[in-house]
């Protein structure tokens, strides 16, 4: 079985359940401001269902100046996690760790 990643900032974590990369990212990362509006959100994983979530595509290429790879990279990505993570018990956790 494939580990769960972290990737932000160069951080070479790696996590067997992808509920504990999440929670790691959002509890022992700096949170993004989102380019597009200023929202402030964990980075990862919510930074990514933030930016799809609640922007337009074309949205997210200008304020990150990505690309349509960027874009399916991160759908891709958000589509994987939410295929089987829990994320009521993430909240919890977070919520917990707070």
């Amino acid at each position: 079985m494939s580990r769960w990643a972290c990737g932000l900032d160069g951080c070479d974590a790696a996590f067997d359940a992808v509920e504990d990369a999440i929670v790691h990212q959002t509890t022992a990362h700096e949170r993004h401001e989102c380019q597009v509006c200023g929202a402030v959100v964990p980075d990862g994983y919510f930074a990514i269902r933030h930016a799809l979530d609640e922007h337009t595509r074309a949205e997210f290429v200008r304020a990150y100046d990505a690309d349509s790879d960027d874009v399916r990279e991160r759908e891709r990505i958000k589509a994987d996690i939410e295929d089987i993570a829990d994320l009521d018990r993430i909240v919890e956790r977070v919520d917990g760790a707070v």
